[in-house]
């Protein structure tokens, strides 16, 4: 029998996703496409708000790419990142060209996410470290470049030359450093952080799922605009977001005013 790398699982508005591939939790076609499904299923749930990205193991999140497989002979790097026969149509690791994801992810991450494990949980919207967990981008040492995220998003999350220190050396990341330049959104002992990012999860469901989209999407499209057009373009009519411009013509923003008014929680319909 097939050995089932990634599961989900809902419950109330947060779909959890868990990468099970032991003992490394190693990234191949098989697994990219898993993880794609399993965040493709949270988008389309009408009844998810948000997802956590979790992972099976004792020390290590993700390995990141197979690179056991690859010296196996399945090195074919055109192949890979085609989106019909390689990783498949969210990028490697389901995520991290996964465009139109616009449910907000909150990664738990333990141990080491190494390469493309880094790489997916940058993809991610919140990220809690355990206190055992690290980041590290070995591949300038394995020949290639760690190229589904990191080089373009790391530069842009933190300051440009400690990016540019941890790409071009390898060297390893702790949780206290991703937390003093601000990756980490909370450091939690190791056996608190799945329920740290439930109860972050949990706060986050509690907003409107139209909102939430529309912020997500916003927040992808404006990253890196000036201010000026970044707000020209938070606009009803002007935004080219359908996401967002459903979310202001929505019945929810009254009803959220409303239940603030009559001091109840909302009732929100999505629409």
């Amino acid at each position: 029998m097939a050995q089932t790398v990634v599961t989900t699982e809902r419950i109330g508005r947060v779909m959890e996703i868990t990468l099970d591939r032991p003992p490394a939790n190693a990234i191949n076609r098989e697994v990219s496409r898993a993880l794609y499904a399993g965040f493709r299923a949270l988008q389309d749930d009408p009844e998810a708000s948000v997802g956590i990205l979790r992972a099976t193991g004792d020390k290590i999140f993700c390995a990141g790419w197979d690179l056991k497989e690859l010296s196996a002979g399945a090195y074919d790097p055109e192949g890979d990142w085609d989106h019909e026969s390689g990783f498949g149509p969210g990028g490697f690791g389901g995520i991290t060209e996964f465009w139109d994801l616009t449910k907000p992810v909150v990664a738990a991450v333990h141990g080491a996410a190494v390469g493309g494990g880094f790489e997916i949980v940058l993809a991610c919207d919140v990220i809690v470290m355990a206190e055992d967990a690290y980041f590290f981008l070995p591949e300038m040492q394995r020949g290639f470049l760690a190229d589904a995220g990191a080089v373009q998003a790391l530069p842009r999350r933190i300051p440009y030359y400690v990016a540019k220190d941890l790409l071009l050396t390898g060297r390893r990341m702790d949780a206290e450093e991703a937390l003093k330049w601000g990756l980490a959104a909370r450091v939690v002992p190791r056996d608190k952080v799945l329920e740290t990012a439930r109860e972050i999860a949990a706060q986050i469901s509690k907003g409107s799922p139209l909102a939430l989209q529309a912020m997500k999407a916003v927040m992808n499209k404006i990253d890196g605009m000036p201010l000026q057009d970044a707000i020209a373009l938070t606009k009803p009519g002007k935004s080219g977001l359908p996401i967002y411009e459903e979310m202001i013509m929505s019945d929810d923003v009254m009803e959220g005013v409303t239940a603030f008014t009559q001091k109840r929680k909302p009732d929100w319909q999505g629409n």
